[in-house]
């Protein structure tokens, strides 16, 4: 049989690794490329392959099957997937099975654990703006397993513990001789009695019927870094699903989302704003002192909620004037991105008489009195900055 799957490959071991090395190469690729977790497209596929590279390579059987060049997760023998048995017709069988038996390899497996390890969880955290830019802790209520508390994670009743099964006296599977053209043939599958645990629960716990966990909700505190965007995500160690039996909890994954500002947009690591300005500020030049984000955090330095810019005169409407230093926190880096105002120069609609003849007056001593117009270039130009900004 020509192997098509290079498992150790999938695990990205060598061939002579040992059993802590592939499991650990294991829980890193799971947790790498679970659903739940991973957002590429292939993750579900490879996820599946990793299961079956690490079934195969973490049972010694298997594996000593797998280097002399049988692939034990394949059905059948060269596409044929039965035999016929006396007795029992043209019944399937699995070719480890009998690949066991040639080789001497049909022991037992041992029995299974009840206490395994917890799924990996996902959820949301919406923050505000003025959160996810200078960062804060946030408790985050979640719904997930936790330890039974009546029954400590065994699953047996107060005053009551597993006992050995009587079907297959604790070893976990059982083992049928069935016999064939080729001679005897032995098959070794889970206890059906005690699903492969070995041990059975005559007394379950009430509240978590013998499960050793229950759902529950529960508050953390979450500590978002400062500088964080949205899709992020914040990796907890062990705050996922408790496991079966009480196992240890899987992790929990936190993934961001940012609200919306009124004011404040974020591009990068610069925040922008736009300020509506005078036609008569523009002109002879002002210094405003604007809000800032800070202003919306309490626990912030006070100097730091308001900002003065400087506008020169003659600005025109469109212009952006970069404030160094005041946008966000570099997330991964040190130093901050910029504050960018953008002018929006307003001309009033409304005038009285003493208005307008004050404007007739500097229309002409400044020679615009007449109606001709300079058509611009094609580009993007002022009109384009009004057009961004007000989109924003």
């Amino acid at each position: 049989m020509t192997l098509t799957k290079d498992y150790y490959d999938v695990l990205g071991v060598d061939r002579d690794a040992s059993a802590d090395q592939i499991k650990k190469a294991y829980r890193k690729l799971a947790m790498q490329y679970h659903p739940d977790v991973a957002d590429t497209p292939d993750a579900a596929e490879k996820f599946k392959q990793i299961g079956e590279a690490y079934e195969v390579l973490h049972d010694s059987n298997k594996r000593a099957m797998y280097d002399r060049g049988v692939d034990p997760m394949s059905n059948g023998f060269g596409g044929a997937a039965g035999f016929g048995f006396p007795g029992g017709g043209a019944a399937g069988f699995d070719f480890t099975n009998l690949v066991d038996a040639m080789f001497g390899q049909g022991g037992s497996r041992g029995p299974r654990s009840r206490v395994r390890r917890g799924q990996d969880a996902l959820v949301r955290l919406s923050l505000s703006l003025a959160e996810a830019a200078f960062g804060i802790t946030k408790p985050l209520r979640v719904d997930t397993a936790v330890v039974c508390g009546t029954c400590n994670g065994t699953g047996a009743k107060d005053g009551s513990e597993p006992v050995v099964c009587s079907t297959c006296h604790g070893q976990g599977d059982i083992t049928q001789v069935q016999r064939s053209f080729l001679g005897d043939i032995r098959t070794t599958q889970p206890c059906p009695n005690c699903r492969g645990y070995g041990s059975v629960i005559p007394h379950p716990c009430g509240e978590c019927s013998g499960e050793g966990r229950v759902r529950a909700s529960r508050t953390i505190n979450v500590k978002i870094p400062a500088g964080v965007n949205a899709g992020n995500r914040i990796h907890l160690e062990s705050q996922g699903e408790v496991g079966p039996g009480g196992g240890p909890a899987g992790d929990l994954y936190v993934e961001l989302s940012v609200e919306q500002h009124e004011m404040f947009k974020r591009n990068g690591d610069d925040l922008e704003v736009v300020v509506r300005l005078p036609m008569t500020a523009a002109a002879l030049g002002t210094e405003v002192v604007l809000p800032t984000l800070e202003a919306e955090r309490d626990d912030l330095d006070a100097e730091l909620s308001t900002v003065r810019v400087s506008v020169p005169s003659g600005t025109q409407s469109g212009t952006r004037i970069p404030i160094t230093g005041r946008g966000v926190p570099r997330l991964r880096g040190s130093g901050r991105g910029d504050l960018g105002v953008t002018l929006l120069v307003q001309t009033p609609s409304r005038l009285d008489e003493h208005q307008r003849h004050l404007l007739r007056q500097l229309a002409e001593a400044r020679g615009e009195n007449n109606s001709e117009v300079a058509m611009e270039k094609q580009h993007k130009g002022v009109f384009g900055w009004l057009k961004d900004a007000f989109t924003q």
